[in-house]
């Protein structure tokens, strides 16, 4: 008798490696206190993740789409084609739960030699027990635009997973930003990565600065001469908060560019590692890179551990890695202090000075000021 051979679907076949992969982030120790392999991922009621998009009005006269994967893929079957080409899900446990409950396939478009002024804003609303939002962005050839993803969940979201996959076309300038405030009850695992094309920019701007345990990464792949990315961020953990974020700028091809730049900061018992890598092929020949992380230690309980790295397998080429971890400087607080300024003040004035060469990449001064407010709270 023949057998008959069983199909799995790919949301079946998503959920089993979302079981089986290895949990990310660093396991329990003297500082990392939480242990990331006891989620149980079949242990939550998925919620949904209502995206809400906001774009000017001219963009939308110049075809500037932002609609389900579903529908794009009707109306514009290329580009929403380019799901799953940035971001395997095969290869990271929650990248494949997201896979698995995939909700709100958002999908943006900016149509060729479309330039968009205003930013494109994507807001989130997460409700349930877990939520697993997913955002496709596609700046097709000399287009340019930039796109602002935010959340806002209701109380009982607990779980989060979200996908962010970026593809910048030939000349083209896309920057992503991610502003990150869930409440502390909620954790969240981010995989946000893009794929950078011949004489094409991709800026990412980070901001995690919510949630009581964030896990992701920041990647961006420059695929021909002439590509170039900026990867900066800023992260705060306080009180309980943990964070585990990773960056890598890839050069597999020549004349390429990258700089990454990291501000952090830990207060209370606020845990954090950051591993920043720059990886350049044997064939990128020309590359330029370049990566910074400082770190600022305000409290004796807070930890953060900075992880630079540099994989070069090309000769001509310039690369730069460095980290600082420390505390506030008590010469700069001193000098504030002869000045009139009260120490509390002074402190509060130097730490928030500190995160500026970060905050300055993020694009529209409404964005820095929120990043400078809520900074300052997180200060005591």
């Amino acid at each position: 008798m023949a057998q008959l051979s069983v199909v799995r679907s790919p949301h079946d076949e998503a959920l089993e490696l979302a079981r089986t992969l290895p949990a990310p982030g660093p396991p329990p120790g003297r500082f990392w206190k939480i242990d990331v392999t006891k989620i149980d991922v079949d242990g939550f009621s998925p919620g949904s993740s209502e995206a809400r998009v906001e774009i000017a009005s001219k963009a939308a006269l110049r075809g500037v789409v932002a609609c389900d994967l579903a529908a794009a893929a009707a109306s514009h079957p290329r580009e929403a084609a380019a799901e799953g080409t940035v971001v395997d899900w095969r290869g990271g446990k929650f990248a494949a739960l997201n896979a698995a409950h995939r909700q709100s396939r958002l999908c943006v478009i900016i149509p060729h030699g479309v330039v968009v002024d205003e930013p494109i804003v994507v807001r989130y609303h997460l409700r349930g027990q877990a939520a697993f939002p997913y955002t496709l962005v596609v700046a097709n050839e000399g287009a340019k635009a930039t796109i602002v993803i935010r959340f806002e969940a209701e109380s009982g979201v607990s779980l989060v997973s979200e996908v962010v996959e970026a593809v910048a076309a030939e000349r083209s300038n896309l920057e992503c930003v991610v502003m990150q405030d869930l409440p502390k009850s909620a954790r969240i695992f981010s995989s946000r990565r893009g794929k950078v094309a011949g004489d094409a920019e991709l800026r990412w701007a980070i901001a995690e600065l919510g949630s009581g345990l964030s896990v992701g990464d920041v990647r961006s792949i420059l695929t021909a001469p002439g590509a170039g990315t900026t990867i900066a961020g800023v992260f705060f953990p306080a009180g309980e908060q943990h964070l585990d974020l990773a960056s890598e700028a890839e050069h597999p091809a020549p004349q390429t560019r990258s700089e990454t730049l990291f501000k952090s900061a830990a207060v209370g018992g606020g845990q954090a590692r950051f591993v920043g890598n720059i990886r350049i092929h044997r064939a990128a020949h020309g590359a330029d890179a370049t990566l910074r992380d400082d770190a600022l230690l305000l409290s004796k309980d807070a930890h953060i551990d900075s992880i630079p790295a540099l994989e070069i397998a090309a000769n001509d080429v310039k690369a730069y890695h460095g980290a600082t971890i420390g505390a506030l400087n008590q010469e700069e607080i001193f000098y504030a202090t002869t000045r009139g300024i009260a120490r509390p003040d002074a402190e509060r004035m130097i730490a928030l000075g500190f995160f500026e060469p970060a905050i300055a990449r993020f694009p529209t001064e409404g964005l820095r000021y929120e990043l400078r407010t809520k900074l300052a709270e997180k200060i005591v």
